[in-house]
Parts: C-alpha cells; structure tokens; sequence
C-alpha cells in the first residue's frame, strides 16, 4: 500500500503551460506553489514567494531585481483587459461624446483595474518566471543549474 502511495506521489502532474502560470506554480516542475500566502482580501503578504519551490527547489529570486520587469507585464496585461473592456461596452452599452457613456466606461474599467490589480501582481511574476525558467518533465533526476543563481548575492538580497 505504501509503495501505491509512493508511486501515486511521484506521478508527473500534466499541467500545462497556461493553468502552471494561471495557478501561480513553479514554472520547473509545475507542482509547487510560487506564493506563501493564497490570494485574499487582506493584501498584506500577498505577493511573498517561497525563496525557492517546496517541491522542487528551484529558486525563485534569480538575481535582485529580478522581478522589476514585471512591470512591463503588468502594463501590458492591463492595456489587454482594457482593451477588452472597451470593446465590450462599446458593443453592449456604446460609446458617445453626447452624454457621460465613456466617461461611465472610464470609472467602470478603473475599478475593475484597481480589483484585479492583486492578481496582476501575482500574475505578472508567475509570467515572468515561467519565461526565465522552463519546465522539466525530468526534474526529479535532473539537479537544480547553479549557473541560473551564480548572481544572487546574498548581501544584497532584500536590500531596498
């Protein structure tokens, strides 16, 4: 019985690329998970990641700074959304320069933004991490590269 439990653990997980960023994993072996706290109303801690995956091992501070380009991702994310939202009332409600109908859908997309904005954030790093680490079906044979971490410096970490 225990080696059933013991091969059921080691089992590959088929997750694919979309729902391992969608559900905020490691990008290398795609079971754990990148945050330590889950997405709540309360915002305190919600975008501290594991220093490295629980499963895995992976690190997930590659260099300091590593994360400041998730800002760019973050933008375009929400020009995409948007975008989306534009067309969207445009096409159930319209657009006019006569009454306040894009000013409703200018108030209408910022909240919307300001909602989701959590989830950007968390989004934005799971994104940026999956293109900087990529999966390894193997991972349980294959070590970890030291090569990826040689320009953490620890001295530096968290200096802000």
């Amino acid at each position: 019985m225990q080696e059933k439990i013991k091969m059921m653990s080691e089992k590959n997980i088929s997750r694919g690329y979309l729902s391992t960023v969608l559900g905020c994993r490691c990008p290398r072996c795609r079971e754990g998970k990148l945050f330590q706290f889950p997405l709540n109303i309360r915002l305190k801690n919600i975008i501290k990641m594991h220093k490295e995956c629980l499963v895995c091992g992976q690190p997930t501070e590659i260099e300091v700074g590593f994360y400041y380009g998730t800002s760019y991702v973050s933008y375009a994310l929400t020009v995409f959304l948007s975008g989306i939202t534009f067309i969207v009332w445009f096409l159930t409600i319209g657009i006019s320069v006569d009454d306040n109908r894009f000013i409703g859908w200018l108030i209408a997309n910022a909240v919307f933004l300001v909602v989701l904005q959590p989830w950007l954030m968390r989004l934005s790093r799971s994104l940026w991490i999956s293109w900087f680490v990529k999966y390894d079906p193997d991972w349980r044979t294959n070590p970890i590269d030291k090569s990826v971490t040689e320009r953490v410096v620890k001295e530096q970490m968290d200096n802000w």
